[in-house]
């Protein structure tokens, strides 16, 4: 089958039936008219938990969790060789790929005939199992196809993942499952839903399920089937046979006093008739491992060998159950076979609760500095180095900081491609890890950039024609710049990942009183206390700053508040008794709400568990407040004002750990809150959950929006579940649901849309209003298995973390708002990146570059470009706009890739799907029963090209 699909690429009905016949040869045959029980020996090998990944690895620091992974697959391949019969799943990738590099050349044949034989499969295939509630679509991509096409390049055919398999993250997104179905998944299977929703499931018989994951895109392009399990990703009660448990093993010596074999074979088909009550066919899944289990893998093998020897032998006496080792992808394949109508889903899976009192909804939150930045390094790491690469060609790979070592610059990008892959685990970007795994995440993604700049360097280099040494800004966000500090002039080189022109202020450190910017044409700009770059799309474009010896001071400061703040687009008013916000209007549209903000905790400090209906306490998973009535921490903020002909800023003080500046940049249509929250004070030992809440007049009727992993919103209502009666038991915790890049509340005049600059928890409690958790600190753990509360401090605030983040509102009519906050979110997540020259460039230095002919239409956003191998590039187009956000940008576009580009020279032109390890002519899936809808295409490309 390999050496046939390496030899022709066949055609689509011949590779169709090759595929089929091939999942057929390897999976065990069943019975019909019998109960067909598939065990799956599995194990959950989180990438970075309790202990980092490299000691999960190498089976390090086991007084925290006895847990080593290389011993796993060396004793799972062991036992896997002695029974052609047993089968073994493999799930992250990130550690597979360490062991298979440690192995030597006979042991990676042996491997590669027990994948061609399917006795050992890998399923989901990303380089982790990604979180669902704080990823981002983008980044989820890149790690998806990171592991997929390791496998694909490793394996072949065989090797590549037909079944996504996502069984520990804490609710599920409905972008995750659109993302698996465009990249050629049958089907999906996870073991954790919300309690009462798999209580109605069991009843109706629907815990399988065909999963309509886009109202956009035409079905089935994003139909996924969806599989509950039965015991979470756990074997079932009694039946765990690893050296982490305690169940009795199987003694089937009939001479010995402790024979056992008539109670588990008993026990196992209760449990196994108990299971197919609740599920529709006469096949049912049980999962056999669970967290980092068969390290000695002959413990599970051996008594799984003899479960299912002596439940079938009494098929003899008329039994009608049938047990046999199997895989996800075989039990999904018995599933099609049934030709049954599966009920539909729409909506997604969040929040999740495994109790009345315990929503998994505060780490949506947890973590706040580590969510920023990841977000920043999915822009720098996966976005601008990537980008580079490809406009500046070789040059990137051995120009003037590369020392001429290609190897060295393809490994440095490597690692940070690695870096921020392990980011997105579900014990990662979550938030949900031990402190010292965080940290090592951080350290992480902080040695890849350092890495990566590098690449950058050279690639701006050849693209400009300057070798003068480039410096990286990195704590720009705690206003230190050792260069623009010291230097009385400099330049900034601003490079624009999106394919279309921004404007994004600059903000500096600096120790003069007044200087001089000019543009790339020599233009001087307008710099009091910020000034704004305009650059063009996939470019940059070079400022020169210098230090004039006099000039009047920066900005003119008022401690008297304004009663309003106003640019050409918004008009924005303050309450002179308190300070705080009070209306905002849209100028061109000439609208205006009623608008108030302000921060409370109380009700969202950690619960200590004191009260009579559940002792469960906040912690890094759980939120769970004392009351629905939060704390405000103060009526009133103490203000000073700055007005500048680029900026106007209203500084605010409600307490000393918490402040913000509101800010409305001159040509900006939408209005900035900095806020700056920390040392969350704990004196009182009790912990804080800090939230700002925005009051409007905007009538919502308990109705609001979110995104989904950053890309489709979803309408969410207040104490409602579309698929089930929900009985609320949390009114605050129960109606938190992820906002990963944006959120909004309308009717149908006014639209008010947030854009955050992280992943974060928010909801709309009351009617007219929209709350966002911002930062938690917690002095209890929530006995989810991290055993420690959510406490962060550092060397820097030993007293607790400062974290510093933004809020971006815009003010529309509905439903044509979607046009300006799409792009805006698209900004803040790939924001400009900023490089800097000391003293004067050389006269023939590039000032400006675009990578591409024009700009992209609005609609459409350049997602990937990358290099993919000596000779081609990975390019992804999106069309961003969902079918009906908006009348202009919600119609198909054409792009004529000819014309794209301005350094490349297109000479081919291949299609394959999402994750680039399948050609899309050639990715078949499993059709289900289908459901009508409407949408329109997403475009994902790989074409070849020539540097001109």
């Amino acid at each position: 089958f390999v050496s046939l699909f390496e030899e022709q690429r066949l055609k689509l009905k011949d590779l169709c039936l090759l595929l089929y016949f091939y999942i057929i040869s390897s999976c065990h045959a069943t019975k019909p008219n019998m109960l067909n029980v598939h065990l799956v020996p599995h194990t959950h090998d989180d990438v970075g938990w309790l202990k980092t990944v490299d000691q999960y690895f190498y089976g390090d620091r086991n007084d925290i969790q006895h847990a080593g992974v290389q011993y796993i697959l060396d004793s799972v391949v062991d036992q896997l060789l002695k029974n052609p019969d047993r089968r073994f799943i493999y799930v992250e990738t990130a550690f597979f790929y360490r062991w298979w590099k440690q192995q030597s050349s006979s042991m990676q044949q042996t491997v590669k005939k027990l994948v061609n034989e399917g006795r050992l499969e890998f399923v989901n295939g990303g380089w982790c199992m990604s979180d669902e509630a704080t990823t981002h679509y983008s980044a989820v991509i890149d790690q998806m196809t990171m592991g997929l096409r390791f496998l694909n390049e490793t394996f072949g055919p065989c090797g590549r993942p037909r079944v996504a398999w996502h069984i520990d993250p804490f609710g599920h997104a409905r972008e995750h499952a659109s993302m698996f179905a465009q990249m050629g998944y049958d089907g999906f299977f996870f073991g954790r839903l919300d309690y009462q929703d798999r209580a109605r499931r069991r009843r109706d018989k629907e815990q399988e399920l065909l999963w309509r994951a886009s109202d956009s895109l035409t079905p089935p392009m994003a139909d996924l089937f969806t599989g509950i399990l039965p015991n979470g990703y756990n074997p079932p009660e009694g039946f765990c046979w690893d050296q982490s448990c305690d169940d009795p093993p199987i003694r089937d010596d009939p001479d010995l006093e402790d024979y056992n074999v008539d109670d588990v074979v008993r026990r196992f088909l209760a449990i196994a008739n108990s299971q197919a009550i609740v599920y529709k066919t006469d096949h049912i899944i049980m999962t056999m491992g669970s967290d980092f289990q068969y390290e000695n893998a002959n413990l599970w093998y051996k008594n799984l060998d003899k479960l299912i020897h002596y439940v079938n032998a009494l098929q003899a006496n008329g039994s009608k159950v049938n047990v046999l080792y199997s895989t996800p992808s075989c039990y999904l394949q018995e599933l099609h076979r049934a030709n049954l109508t599966w009920a539909l889903k729409m909506d997604d899976f969040f929040p999740y609760a495994d109790d009345a009192h315990d929503f998994w909804t505060g780490y949506f939150t947890s973590r706040p500095a580590l969510k920023r930045y990841e977000r920043i390094s999915n822009s720098n790491l996966q976005v601008t180095c990537n980008q580079l690469e490809v406009l500046s060609g070789p040059a990137s790979r051995k120009g003037p900081f590369g020392e001429g070592d290609m190897v060295l610059i393809l490994v440095n990008l490597s690692l940070s491609e690695k870096a921020m892959a392990v980011a997105q685990h579900h014990d990662a970007v979550s938030g949900t890890e031990k402190q010292h795994v965080a940290n090592d995440y951080a350290r992480r993604l902080a040695h890849g950039w350092q890495r990566c700049q590098v690449l950058v360097s050279n690639s701006l280099a050849a693209l400009s024609g300057s070798s003068a040494e480039r410096m990286y800004c990195d704590n720009l966000n705690i206003s230190v710049c050792p260069l623009t500090e010291s230097s009385k002039k400099f330049s900034v080189n601003v490079y624009n990942p999106l394919a279309r022109p921004v404007t994004w202020p600059v903000r500096l450190p600096v120790n003069g009183t007044a200087y001089l910017v000019s543009d790339a044409n020599g233009k001087s700009v307008d710099c009091q206390l910020v000034f704004q770059v305009q650059a063009p799309p996939l470019g940059f474009t070079t400022y020169s700053v210098s230090l004039l010896q006099d000039g009047p001071p920066p900005a003119s400061t008022q401690h008297r508040t304004p009663t309003a703040i106003q640019n050409k687009f918004l008009r924005v008013t303050f309450d002179p008794d308190t300070g705080l916000l009070s209306s905002l209007s849209n100028l061109e549209t000439k609208q205006t709400i009623k608008l108030t903000q302000n921060f409370y905790w109380l009700v969202y400090n950690a619960s200590d568990g004191n009260n009579l209906q559940s002792d469960q306490p906040s912690g890094a998973y759980i939120f769970r407040p004392n009351s629905s009535t939060p704390f405000l921490i103060s009526k009133t903020a103490k203000t000073e004002s700055i007005q500048t002909s680029g900026v106007q800023e209203v500084r605010q003080w409600f307490a000393p750990w918490v402040s913000q500046v509101v800010r409305l940049y001159t040509d900006s249509k939408a209005l900035e809150l900095e806020w700056t929250v920390g040392p969350v004070p704990i004196d009182d030992d009790l912990g804080k959950e800090v939230i700002t809440r925005l009051d409007t007049s905007i009538k919502t009727s308990q109705y609001f929006y979110t995104d989904s992993n950053g890309r489709e919103m979803l309408q969410r209502k207040t104490d409602f579940r579309p698929t089930w009666n929900l009985r609320q038991s949390e009114p605050i915790a129960g109606n938190y649901y992820p906002i990963n890049s944006r959120a909004f509340i309308k009717d149908d005049v006014d639209q008010l849309t947030v854009v955050t600059d992280r992943s974060q928890g928010g909801g709309s409690i009351h009617n007219g209003s929209l709350e966002i958790m911002l930062h938690r600190r917690l002095l209890y753990d929530d006995v989810r298995g991290v055993g420690e509360p959510l406490n962060e401090t550092s060397n820097i605030f030993p007293k607790g973390l400062v974290v510093r983040g933004r809020l971006l509102l815009s003010l529309d009519r509905p439903p044509s708002a979607a046009d300006a906050h799409r792009p805006l979110a698209q900004e803040v997540v790939l924001q400009p990146l900023l490089t800097f020259t000391d003293g004067d460039l050389h006269p023939n230095t590039q000032l400006e570059f675009s990578g591409l002919q024009a700009a992209l239409p609005p609609a459409v956003h350049l997602l990937t470009l990358t290099q993919w191998d000596k000779d081609s590039v990975l390019l992804r187009l999106e069309h961003q706009f969902q079918s009906w956000e908006s009348k202009l940008n919600s119609q198909p576009v054409t792009v004529n890739l000819q014309k794209l580009f301005s350094t490349l020279e297109v000479l081919g032109v291949s299609e394959l799907n999402l994750s680039a390890n399948q050609w899309k002519d050639e990715m078949t899936r499993f059709h289900w029963t289908p459901m009508t809808g409407t949408g329109h295409l997403n475009l994902f490309i790989r074409f070849y090209y020539i540097s001109s």
